[in-house]
């Protein structure tokens, strides 16, 4: 007995020190179910959003918005800031319908997830709320096994599970990624998006995140075009609070009044 006591703990010293697979690998769904609850917000949350834009056909462009966000409504508001050429515009989603305001004609139109906002990479179905595990699905290889494969990601070596997913829906931005997900709490490090030809898109980068409230929020986020190269986004995060949001803020007539 004392014999067997040691090489369960031999086993277990290997394991923790090299990385041995004694414990098993999650399920798709467990993981999606994991990231799920990372990024679910049981607060409101205002924020100073910052999106530095290069193209190769532009230069360097930079907006600058104020978002707010209500998960249990499904709602969210973004007003520009900067430049002035876009300063009083905005873009509304009242959990059933998504609305673009612009201030030189005072009027709303209706848009889909597929908006561009303020003609950045960032788009109205970005800013929502929706859960990986009602979006994707787990992909599987030839023999019926999911795609999921434990690596390390980057110089410091993140131990992260690499997972391959496929859209559920038809309302998705990219039918197919790649997502790196750390080991220990299930936070996106990196996401490498594919067509529904196979093609690779975007490759995204989330590597600075704080806690506030026991929720991980992203800081900073960098975009990088692969299908028109030389074109990428950064997405920066400020002033972040999680103090209640009055009603009236997820209207139009808010949305109205800040621009006049």
């Amino acid at each position: 007995m004392k014999k067997l006591y040691k090489r369960i703990a031999i086993k277990l010293i290997f394991g923790f020190l090299f990385g041995s697979t004694l414990w098993a690998v999650p399920t798709g769904n467990e993981i999606l179910a994991a990231m799920d609850r990372q990024q679910s917000m049981n607060t409101d949350i205002t924020a100073k959003v910052k999106i530095t834009q290069q193209r190769t056909d532009q230069g360097v462009r930079v907006l600058e918005c104020v978002f707010y966000r209500r998960d249990k409504d499904d709602a969210f508001l973004i007003v520009m800031t900067a430049p002035d050429s876009e300063k009083g515009n905005g873009y509304l989603s009242d959990g059933d319908n998504m609305y673009m305001y612009r201030r030189n004609t005072r009027t709303f139109q209706h848009v889909g997830r597929d908006e561009k906002i303020g003609d950045s990479n960032a788009s109205m179905g970005d800013m929502e709320s929706r859960k990986y595990s009602e979006l994707y699905r787990v992909a599987k290889d030839s023999a019926g096994k999911e795609i999921i494969v434990e690596e390390t990601l980057g110089n410091a070596k993140i131990p992260v599970y690499r997972v391959e997913v496929t859209a559920k829906v038809s309302d998705v931005k990219y039918p197919k990624q790649v997502i790196w997900v750390t080991r220990d709490n299930f936070l996106v490090l990196k996401t490498d998006s594919y067509s529904l030809s196979g093609t690779l898109m975007e490759t995204a980068y989330f590597t600075k995140y704080t806690v506030i409230q026991g929720r991980y929020i992203p800081l900073w986020q960098k975009f990088i075009d692969r299908f028109e190269v030389g074109n990428m986004s950064v997405v920066e995060l400020s002033g972040i609070s999680l103090k209640r949001i009055e009603n009236t803020v997820f209207t139009k007539p808010y949305l109205e009044n800040l621009s006049k």
